[in-house]
């Protein structure tokens, strides 16, 4: 932590209590030390620092994050102020933002914007029903944001729930048509589901509006592999090599779309030519 040596006695033997109340597990108690050893002295970041961490304890994300703040005004130049800076972000981060949303909803409960970032987080947390929910919402309330719907459409693919995706992600490419991202994955989404002519043309359609997408030409190779094309399917696969040699290397090496080509000569040896 900082320099003490400029630290009032009455300050250091405040903070310094506070920390064995916090050790013990007594965070209201080493709260009430933290604050008294700042009163005492509002430059010392020691205290600042460590009342930050009980306050993330229980939960008051705003407060806890000024006072992080102010402990890395008070000591620029000691990396551990920043480190517990950025431990809080990587811990709570979420939290704070869903604490946030839910205030901004609390003020007002028709903000889209709000519901949408809503189920973003939810969805990072792992919360896929709340994620749905909150997603919904801001369908619900603006129908013509295609983000809600994409951000939706992608968490029915992750369920593998490719039938409820499309309808969706039909929207989306609806209500903007040079969403490539959009067309990628309503083209992902047919395939699954054996439409294989709806899937050509979306999949397409991604690939004329991002050339040097190789994801997008990468889809087409699967996509002829499924529709037994493997002519195709290789010439697409070559493509998707050249555009992004790790990334299609990555994706083919497991990928069941080219179980039934592994032992074609073509296959192999494209795959010998890339080192692999």
């Amino acid at each position: 932590m900082g320099d003490t040596k400029d630290i009032p006695r009455d300050a250091e033997a405040l903070n310094f209590k506070g920390i064995e109340l916090a050790e013990r597990g007594w965070n209201a108690e080493a709260e009430r030390f933290f604050r008294k050893a700042i009163e005492a002295d509002p430059s010392y970041g020691h205290a600042w620092d460590n009342l930050a961490g009980v306050l993330a304890e229980r939960k008051a994300w705003g407060e806890a994050m000024a006072a992080h703040l102010k402990t890395v005004e008070l000591e620029p130049d000691v990396p551990t102020a920043h480190y517990n800076l950025a431990a809080f972000l990587i811990r709570f981060g979420l939290e704070f933002a869903e604490d946030a949303l839910a205030t901004t909803l609390s003020l007002d409960p028709e903000y889209p914007d709000a519901h949408y970032s809503l189920g973003l987080v939810a969805a990072d947390q792992g919360r896929q029903d709340d994620a749905l929910a909150a997603l919904n919402t801001a369908i619900q309330i603006s129908p013509d944001d295609s983000g809600p719907r994409l951000e939706l459409a992608l968490l029915h693919m992750e369920a593998g729930q490719m039938r409820e995706a499309i309808p969706h992600l039909r929207a989306v490419v609806k209500l903007a048509p040079d969403d490539g991202e959009g067309w990628l994955n309503l083209g992902v989404c047919y395939m699954h589901r054996g439409f294989f002519t709806e899937a050509e043309r979306a999949l397409g359609q991604a690939a004329e509006l991002d050339p040097d997408s190789s994801r997008a030409v990468y889809g087409k190779a699967q996509l002829y592999a499924a529709w037994d094309r493997p002519a195709e399917a290789l010439d697409h696969l070559r493509a998707a090599f050249s555009l992004d040699e790790g990334k299609t290397a990555l994706w083919v090496r497991d990928d069941p779309s080219f179980d039934r080509m592994r032992d074609d000569d073509g296959f192999q040896s494209l795959l010998e030519s890339q080192g692999r």
